[in-house]
């Protein structure tokens, strides 16, 4: 079955590589994403960037769009589809699954994302040097983080040692070391089973920037916030190398126009404008509770985490990333020059 497998992968890969190339013809490119098409990641970002690469192109190419819920729209499955050239673009989490992407989960670690302007310019500036070994067979189009997430739960906390006891969802595995940390119970889940996991009491909480308590109406069910800029998510957008390649001269140089550094520019002017709606909502209902986390509790809070941050870098390390400390010295001096 394996081999099965493999080879209808090759064979759709072969397909649609094809058929990019294949001039004066229109092609229909196939873009998956793992959102709800309600959230500013596809209203604001994908189903734009999807039309204006048709518009440019003068309609040689159509882009479908395969989003959460469809049967592309795996959130695990995303880096896969796109090498194998089952879709011909793809935007994917590099914290999921996990281990898959080590040297980006870097910038992961707690207090090293500092803005996602920073985060996003620092992933893709590295993108094609020290990060280049994670994404083999695509065309990187851009790479972005989130703005730090932080803590939003059903109970009060004021200090990460109110996490003690609570199940609260992780993004990733540097969090989840975290949170064991404070003795919490982390667990993993993708946004979507938020909400749901939340509303029948099965977590008490959960790590996520501000963005996706407005994007996910989670503010519907944690009342008790607390704001430390605790770490960041990766996200890829990248193109199949052989669909890039085949297409025609013209289609390519819209393709570039539309990606890069002017793309990833955006990111965190649209991140900074997501997450201050849902601050702004969630601080105007009277049934919440926001505890900023003061300068003193956030240097406690490096100081007390830094044996956890060491044992990640390590991990890193050991997973057979061997610059795994020369990499997050660059990712926090690139992220630094554009704070």
């Amino acid at each position: 079955m394996k081999h099965a497998y493999r080879g209808l992968m090759i064979a759709a890969a072969s397909a649609l590589a094809m058929g990019a190339g294949t001039a004066g013809a229109e092609t229909t490119l196939k873009m998956s994403h793992f959102v709800p098409t309600a959230i500013g990641l596809h209203t604001d970002f994908m189903e734009p960037w999807a039309r204006d690469l048709e518009a440019c192109s003068n309609g040689e190419v159509t882009v479908e769009i395969h989003p959460a819920g469809s049967a592309l729209g795996n959130i695990t499955k995303q880096f896969d589809q796109v090498r194998a050239g089952v879709t011909d673009i793809s935007f994917g989490h590099t914290g999921i699954p996990r281990g898959r992407f080590p040297r980006t989960s870097l910038i992961e670690l707690p207090f090293v994302a500092k803005s996602a302007n920073a985060s996003s310019f620092a992933l893709w500036n590295l993108s094609g040097t020290l990060l280049k070994p994670e994404y083999p067979g695509v065309h990187m189009l851009g790479m972005m983080a989130h703005n730090p997430g932080v803590i939003h739960t059903t109970k009060p906390v004021n200090d990460l040692s109110d996490l003690a006891g609570l199940r609260i969802r992780t993004p990733n595995p540097a969090i989840s070391e975290v949170l064991k940390h404070y003795g919490a119970e982390p667990i993993g889940l993708p946004p979507g089973q938020i909400y749901e996991n939340l509303q029948k009491g099965t977590l008490d909480g959960l790590t996520i920037d501000w963005t996706g308590i407005g994007a996910y109406k989670l503010g519907e069910v944690v009342s008790y916030h607390y704001d430390i800029p605790l770490y960041t998510v990766g996200f890829f957008f990248a193109m199949n190398q052989r669909t890039y390649d085949g297409l025609p001269e013209n289609v390519r140089a819209c393709v570039d126009k539309l990606s890069g550094d002017e793309l990833v520019a955006r990111f965190g002017p649209w991140w900074d404008e997501w997450g201050a709606a849902a601050f702004a909502e969630e601080s105007a209902s009277a049934d919440d509770v926001i505890v900023v986390a003061t300068p003193e509790h956030l240097e406690a809070a490096k100081a007390e985490l830094a044996g956890v941050t060491e044992a990640l870098i390590q991990e890193v390390s050991d997973s057979g990333v061997k610059n795994a400390a020369e990499i997050l010295e660059a990712l926090i001096a690139t992220s630094a020059e554009y704070d």
